[in-house]
């Protein structure tokens, strides 16, 4: 998944990103409230971890920004203000979640797996499709009970494939998610670990189509 990180002290910030780099999630930082609105107009997030206090203003009007221009992108709030009133405020304003802190790295992981599956519209922190069963609360991935290792990135394309069951994901798409602005890989590197995912869950009912000119898309294989 491809995150946006806003966060502008800087131990803070490298401690939550290697935290999520670390579980193969793709991390891009913004130190104050102008960058971070400058990439969310060009870029799209599957969340965004949002500081209050950021040195050129509140992160809460990039909040109000997004939900007013009706984006849906799901948002953690990060504060050390303890009154209520403010973390009703956030919530009002359409945060997901918020955190006080300091806070527990933990909590924090578990808080946005939280939120992801809520966006994907599960209850559980398992993902399904058939006999394949992704539990993301301790990256497992079973067929028919049998286990299937998996790498970090395949464990995210395969939660990417989960969440978006039906919908037609193009490989640029895919690249930003699995590997960020910065990354020197191409659109063979998705084609590789799309290969690789594939044969590792060979025998489920997860299907992954190639759409020629169009990119991939997963859905539940018909039985014969």
């Amino acid at each position: 998944m491809r995150f946006l990180l806003v966060e502008d002290t800087g131990d803070v910030a490298e401690a939550i990103a290697e935290r999520f780099s670390k579980a193969g999630h793709v991390v891009e930082l913004a130190g104050n409230l102008s960058d971070a609105e400058q990439l969310c107009d060009f870029n799209d997030y599957d969340l965004i971890i949002l500081d209050v206090n950021l040195p050129d203003g509140i992160g809460l009007d990039l909040l109000k920004r997004l939900r007013t221009r009706r984006s849906g992108v799901p948002v953690l709030v990060l504060t050390a203000r303890l009154a209520v009133d403010d973390r009703i405020g956030a919530l009002d304003l359409g945060a997901d979640d918020y955190m006080v802190k300091p806070f527990d790295l933990g909590e924090l992981e578990a808080r946005t797996r939280a939120i992801l599956r809520r966006k994907a519209g599960n209850t559980t922190p398992v993902l399904e499709a058939g006999n394949l069963r992704f539990d993301m609360a301790d990256r497992s991935v079973t067929v028919d009970g049998e286990p299937r290792e998996l790498t970090r990135r395949e464990q995210i394309l395969l939660e990417i494939f989960l969440t978006h069951k039906g919908r037609v994901l193009d490989k640029s798409e895919l690249l930003t998610k699995l590997f960020g602005l910065e990354a020197e890989s191409n659109a063979n590197a998705v084609e590789l670990y799309v290969g690789r995912l594939r044969r590792k869950i060979e025998g489920s009912d997860l299907e992954i189509r190639t759409l020629r000119g169009l990119g991939y898309q997963a859905r539940l294989a018909e039985r014969q």
